[in-house]
């Protein structure tokens, strides 16, 4: 068995009342803008990657705060942006598996085979799917 290859850090902040409410201050006005490039990165829509207008959004973004965070905030936008995609095209590849599936084994009568492919075990199973194909598709 392997050595552990990561380390794992639990800590808790502890912060004097002026500092946690100097936190909270921030992180309200850091989200606040964070959730508006969010927003401004879903409007562009699905373009090329040099198309998204992140040096654009950036340059906005660093007048409201510093450059670091301006990068760190365009970056995470793109990132949940790109990952909410792979995840809509997964569940649409999933759906049509779906259908495909159901599809087949409506084609076989209740409680047959035929070929390597079963039928639905009773009558009120396969209605259950035939209702719940359309939906699907």
């Amino acid at each position: 068995m392997s050595a552990p290859a990561g380390a794992r850090i639990r800590d808790r902040l502890r912060l004097s009342t002026p500092d946690g409410d100097v936190l909270r201050v921030v992180g309200h006005h850091l989200g606040g803008h964070a959730r508006a490039d969010l927003a401004e990165r879903v409007r562009i829509g699905m373009v090329p990657v040099r198309n998204n207008r992140r040096a654009d959004r950036k340059r906005a973004l660093t007048h409201v705060s510093s450059s670091r965070w301006a990068g760190a905030i365009t970056r995470a936008s793109e990132d949940q942006y790109q990952l909410s995609l792979r995840c809509l095209f997964d569940e649409r590849a999933a759906l049509r598996r779906a259908i495909a599936k159901t599809s087949k084994r409506l084609a076989v009568p209740c409680g047959q085979r035929l070929g390597g492919l079963r039928g639905y075990a009773n009558r009120a199973e396969r209605a259950q799917k035939q209702r719940r194909l359309p939906v699907a598709r």
